[in-house]
């Protein structure tokens, strides 16, 4: 995210005559950019080793083996325990013919430490890996290519965001090359070469694989003591237990996982239910989707799409930051607020915003979802002016037919 707001910062400077300043001889030092980053996410874990000094955990560092529930063993020392936690996260999904080498074709690890400025990059898939990174390299002045198999960006999200999001990024000049899947990825020379399944070839310096994950499930011993995979995740319970009693796992390595959030939650429920205190289970339905490339994408609950499939009744409201003070004074007036509204109760059915402040908006939203709002509590709830949030009871408004500045 260090390196995204980098991004973001060079395209506002770009643009600094739209504010009344004159910028001249605008550089990225690629290195300098990608060196914050590092300064910031070893702040981050020197946060992190701090609290564990705090709290009197001892961390262990090493592979580990389970041996047996309630029993690991790291190098020489085994180590027994009563309740064992599995955290082992995931790892870029690599397809056949895709030949990743970590200087050429590259997946999120290599990508987000290499220092060296590329000319051109082909980014494989259009989720929220794949265009938080081509933001990046395209605001450093990288030409990106972006492949995706399905015919929209983001395929998780509300169409008509994905749409939205997508004629933003094409402005920055970001190309896409939607409905056709990846044939090979391969370095050719000091470059690469990827081939389509249609029998077009796009060559650029480097190649970044954000195809989805795969769970680190595998070599540690998991299947051997007796814990369930499907297609390599862990199923848990609403405790985050496994089949085999005592042994637990949270995160990107469950079938409900994928998100930092999510996984951080997953946690808390699994210990303090460990330690016997009563927490409500995680609905993961309130859990927000975010995406930080500029326009940010954001959303909780059902899309539009999803909505109709489960034949839910439901209202449309969408308001736009064109219609906004706080944006437009921002000079980030693009997107919208999309918002869907059960008919006739009026609980919070889905809600999508893609815009600048998009991330910071959707807990509102992913509030009234978990404590089961309506929106007429959200359309009464008055908020600050100018603010980007606004825009959301403005949507509220604007499906129940109720709004006065569209």
């Amino acid at each position: 995210k260090a390196l995204l707001k980098s991004a973001e910062l060079a395209n506002k400077i770009r643009h600094a005559e739209d504010f009344g300043l004159k910028v001249t001889g605008l550089e990225a030092d690629f290195p300098a950019v990608v060196a914050r980053s590092r300064k910031v996410s070893q702040r981050h874990e020197r946060g992190v080793a701090g609290l564990f000094k705090k709290y009197g955990v001892t961390p262990i560092f090493g592979e580990a083996t389970i041996v047996a529930p309630g029993k690991v063993k790291v190098g020489d020392q085994e180590l027994t325990c009563k309740h064992l936690v599995v955290a082992t996260g995931a790892r870029a999904k690599v397809f056949p013919g895709i030949e990743v080498d970590g200087e050429r074709v590259l997946t999120y690890r290599e990508a987000i430490v290499r220092d060296v400025k590329p000319a051109s990059v082909t980014v494989l898939g259009a989720g929220a890996i794949g265009l938080e990174f081509a933001y990046f390299w395209r605001g450093m002045g990288v030409d990106v290519t972006v492949v995706e198999g399905l015919s929209e960006i983001l395929p998780r999200e509300d169409v008509e965001v994905a749409k939205e999001c997508r004629k933003h990024l094409e402005k920055l000049g970001i190309r896409f090359v939607l409905g056709t899947f990846v044939d090979t990825a391969v370095r050719k020379g000091d470059g690469t070469v990827v081939t389509l399944k249609d029998g077009r070839t796009i060559e650029a310096d480097l190649v970044l694989v954000a195809l989805g994950i795969v769970p680190n499930s595998a070599g540690f011993g998991l299947e051997e003591v007796g814990v369930t995979l499907e297609r390599g995740f862990v199923p848990v319970d609403a405790s985050m237990r496994t089949n085999v009693p005592g042994v637990y796992a949270v995160g990107d390595l469950t079938t409900r996982g994928g998100l930092a959030h999510t996984a951080t939650r997953q946690a808390e429920i699994c210990v303090e239910r460990i330690a016997g205190h009563h927490v409500a289970d995680l609905g993961y339905e309130d859990i927000p989707s975010c995406t930080y490339c500029v326009p940010q994408v954001a959303s909780v609950g059902l899309t539009e799409e999803a909505a109709k499939a489960k034949g839910i009744a439901y209202k449309v409201g969408k308001f736009p930051f064109q219609a906004n003070g706080k944006a437009q004074g921002a000079g980030s007036a693009e997107g919208f607020v999309k918002i869907l509204i059960g008919d006739p109760h009026g609980e919070i059915v889905g809600a999508h915003i893609v815009g600048s402040e998009a991330t910071e908006m959707i807990a509102e939203f992913g509030l009234a979802r978990a404590n089961e709002l309506t929106a007429d509590e959200i359309l009464h709830t008055v908020h600050a002016h100018p603010t980007y949030s606004e825009a959301m009871f403005e949507a509220v408004a604007q499906a129940l037919g109720r709004t006065v500045h569209l």
